[in-house]
């Protein structure tokens, strides 16, 4: 029943909450990103605590490194008001950003011109540059032991609205069907379970005005 439930309840909200029109991006951009005038969205990957599956494949598949536990990662897009606008299926632990990002349909997205806001950690830039898409992240240090001015300006100023799509995961975290370890005896609604507790974030006041 609840198999059946979380996957109609899923199938009804996802048209609810389709992915910003440029247009509709523009006029609702609040003043904070008034420094990122083409700003589409703002992107961050998440993971979710599963139980330690049997198969010795599905262990290593699922186990991340950064959470030294096993694992399924999503790719989460928001809005500059910081409404969730895509939600990517459930991919193991292991799998690193870009390979979600490529094959996520997310690039597919964009559009000419669009800027997508990222942690340093997302190198997908070529990826939207096929779409004639801008990625901005804070910049890498390279050689030199410290950044300069104008890189710590360039951090502070991207890490300040890049900040929000890290505040919208935490109300999807708020939900505690994901408080603990997910079994495994639902691991085919696991991508529903998690996408209807974005959707449904959508519902609450905006994040960002």
């Amino acid at each position: 029943m609840f198999n059946t439930w979380i996957v109609f309840i899923e199938k009804e909200l996802e048209p609810l909450n389709p992915f910003p029109t440029k247009e509709l991006t523009a006029t609702t951009l609040p003043p904070c990103f008034d420094k990122f005038k083409n700003i589409r969205c703002i992107i961050d990957c998440t993971e979710v605590f599963i139980q330690r599956p049997s198969s010795l494949g599905a262990q290593s598949w699922t186990f991340s490194n950064y959470k030294h536990h096993n694992t399924v990662k999503f790719l989460i897009a928001i809005t500059p008001t910081g409404g969730i606008c895509f939600v990517s299926q459930a991919w193991g632990g292991r799998t690193s950003d870009r390979y979600i990002t490529e094959h996520s349909g997310f690039i597919d997205r964009l559009e000419a011109g669009d800027l997508i806001l990222a942690d340093k950690g997302f190198t997908v830039g070529d990826l939207c540059a096929k779409k004639n898409a801008h990625l901005n992240h804070p910049p890498f240090l390279h050689g030199g032991n410290q950044f300069t001015p104008s890189e710590i300006h360039e951090t502070r100023k991207i890490a300040k609205v890049r900040i929000h799509v890290e505040r919208a995961i935490g109300r999807v975290k708020q939900f505690h069907i994901l408080d603990s370890n997910v079994p495994i005896s639902l691991k085919s609604v696991i991508t529903p379970m998690f996408r209807v507790c974005c959707f449904l974030t959508n519902f609450d006041k905006p994040l960002v005005t």
